[in-house]
Formats: structure tokens, C-alpha cells, sequence
């Protein structure tokens, strides 16, 4: 697992194991949002178990499966209204991180400049820049 903070309230993290929300909860973390769909890829633990064990470690726990080669505005929009209503710090997490950066991004734009959005995931380790023009 590697979480990489965006801004003081929000990070981004590789996909999650079960074991790793008692880490996850360790660092502060108040709620946990996966925008992996449980049937992409190698098996990995999927939401209702995710969700299951962050509840008995008391962080809130939502899933918004996003495809990471076609994010919609309707993906961004519910993404922002979930990390508007779940208490922060928040630990968003995918495969590798660069989706929730992405999801974020967009869901920022407008408020940051175009700039600081992709600097700020850059400085994370990630790239957004292919999704530039949408920001």
C-alpha cells in the first residue's frame, strides 16, 4: 500500500487489502472510498468485504466503481458528493492511485487552476495529465 496525500484532507493508495485498514485507520483516516470495480483485474478483496472491515474499525466506507479508461461526469460528480459527506481525512484507493487522483482533479476544476491540479498529483508520484484538457 502507498498513500499519497493530495491536499490535508484527501489522499489516493494502490489497492487495498483487508489487512490493510487497520493501517489505514492507524493513520488518521476517518472514511475509505474505492473507485476499483470488483470484477477489473487479478482478484483482489472486494467492497462488501472492504466495507464489512472498515465498519469494525469505525471508518465510513464507500464503493464508486469508475472505469479508469472512460470517467464520466456523472463518476466525478457522485465522487465529489461522497467526499463531501464522509467525514475527513478520506483515503480514496483503485489499482494504483492515478484514478481517485483523476476523479479528484476533475471534481476540482474550476476551483484550482489547471496547473496546480496536475502539479499536485505530479508531486504525489502520479500523472493526470492525459486528462488535461477536461481540466
Amino acid at each position: 500500500m502507498i498513500i499519497r496525500k493530495l491536499t490535508p484532507d484527501l489522499a489516493v493508495a494502490d489497492q487495498l487489502t483487508l489487512g490493510d485498514l487497520d493501517a489505514v485507520k492507524d493513520a488518521g483516516f476517518k472514511a475509505v472510498v474505492c473507485n476499483r470495480p470488483d470484477e477489473e483485474g487479478e482478484t483482489h478483496a472486494g467492497a462488501d468485504a472492504m466495507a464489512k472491515k472498515a465498519n469494525t474499525l469505525g471508518l465510513e466506507f464507500r464503493y464508486l466503481p469508475v472505469n479508469s479508461g472512460n470517467i464520466t461526469d456523472r463518476d466525478v460528480k457522485q465522487h465529489a458528493a461522497i467526499l463531501a459527506e464522509v467525514p475527513a481525512p478520506v483515503l480514496t484507493y483503485c489499482r494504483s492511485g492515478t484514478r481517485c487522483a483523476k476523479l479528484w482533479a476533475l471534481a476540482e476544476a474550476g476551483k484550482w487552476d489547471v496547473t496546480t491540479l496536475i502539479e499536485t498529483v505530479d508531486k504525489a508520484g502520479l500523472s493526470i495529465v492525459d486528462i488535461a484538457y477536461r481540466l
